[in-house]
């Protein structure tokens, strides 16, 4: 029997970041499939994300596009040197380049 983990290096707001930079105009259903969070959830990371300016959505006919402001720092204050673009990258792993296909 697999367990999951009881916690992990990349927090959800990471991971749902990773997933909108990569595929823009996918739902928050889709997202929640591939992180493993429950829909609700995925909202109000999403919110979050917007609050803060990390990302920004439009909404293009029924759906909402989603882009990544890559040049803004993290959050944490040990890590404010360190951009989004460069988290994005070392997040980038081969079944995300597959998800851009």
């Amino acid at each position: 029997m697999t367990t999951s983990p009881r916690w992990t290096f990349i927090t959800n707001h990471g991971l749902i970041l990773s997933y909108i930079s990569h595929k823009a105009s996918s739902t928050a259903r889709e997202i929640a499939m591939y992180v493993g969070v429950t829909e609700r959830t995925t909202h109000k990371i999403i919110s979050d994300l917007e609050t803060e300016g990390y990302i920004t959505r439009r909404k293009v006919g029924r759906r909402n596009v989603y882009s990544v402001d890559p040049q803004l720092p993290l959050r944490h204050h040990t890590k404010q040197d360190i951009m989004v673009s460069e988290l994005l990258e070392a997040l980038t792993d081969e079944s995300m380049k597959r998800l851009m296909d």
